[in-house]
This record gives structure tokens, C-alpha cells and sequence, in this order.
């Protein structure tokens, strides 16, 4: 089993980007959290950052017959990326939108999501720990795709 684990514009600056919101964890700290728990559960896990549209659409389409879930954080792109939405259900990967804050205690335009409606799960406000909440909903207890 193989998980893509995406992550739009900006979160390569936690840590560093608004602290009291995102935590003080780092990129680096969540790659090597997610790995570590992949690793222990005998899943493959492949992880991309970018803060242009263009290339998480290209990344997304790189799941089709090479993934068989997705992480996704698509940061601003939530709540603005037709193609990301687009993208993720050309590719017809499950997936499990995460968002490290609690979108919807939040400013009004971040209460609309464009991914939400074909993902298995959303996940918000809990830190970067949502994201092995996600891995978990994606391998089951069983370690079989839901």
C-alpha cells in the first residue's frame, strides 16, 4: 500500500507562520512523524509540498494507478481550487482532507471546501496529529484501504 501525503501553499512555513494556530511544529517534524508511523505499519508513503496550484493538480494526477490514498492539506486551495477538486476526482483515489486548525471556528471564507464533498474524511483542529488520524482512516485497523 502506498499514500500520497499533499501539502498546498505555505505549510512549509510551519513552525514559523502563526504559531498560536499552527503549532510549533515544523514541516520537517511532520514528514518525519507521518513517515515514522507509515514506516511502523508497513505502508509507503511518498510526500509533496507546493505553494503553486499548477503543480499540486500535477502531483495529484501522478496518484492515479501510482497511490491508493491521499493525504491532503490544501491550505488556501480549499477554499479556492476547482482543479484541485477537479484533479482529485479524475484520479478516483480515496482521500482525507486534514486541516491543522479549526477551519470552521475560523474566518468566514474558510468555511467552504471545495474537497470535501468526495473525500472519505475531513480532519480539522487537530494539529498535525490530524494527519495520522488520516493515514489511519486510509489503512483501516485491518492495514486494508477503506
Amino acid at each position: 500500500m502506498k499514500i500520497f501525503v499533499i501539502n498546498g501553499p505555505n505549510l512549509n512555513m510551519l513552525g514559523i507562520r502563526e504559531p498560536d494556530i499552527y503549532g510549533s511544529g515544523t514541516y520537517g517534524d511532520l514528514v518525519g512523524m507521518v513517515k515514522s508511523f507509515c514506516w511502523e505499519h508497513g505502508v509507503g508513503v511518498e510526500f509533496f509540498q507546493s505553494n503553486h496550484e499548477g503543480d499540486l493538480v500535477d502531483f495529484i494526477q501522478k496518484a492515479y494507478k501510482n497511490a491508493d490514498g491521499i493525504v491532503i492539506n490544501p491550505a488556501a486551495y480549499t477554499h479556492t481550487s476547482i482543479a484541485i477538486a477537479d484533479a482529485l476526482k479524475a484520479v478516483a483515489v480515496p482521500y482525507v482532507e486534514v486541516h491543522i486548525s479549526d477551519v470552521s471556528g475560523r474566518e468566514s471564507y474558510r468555511q467552504v471546501s471545495y474537497i470535501a464533498e468526495n473525500a472519505v474524511k475531513t480532519i480539522a483542529g487537530k494539529g498535525l496529529e490530524g494527519y495520522i488520524e488520516a493515514v489511519k482512516t486510509l489503512i483501516g485497523t485491518e492495514g486494508k484501504l477503506c
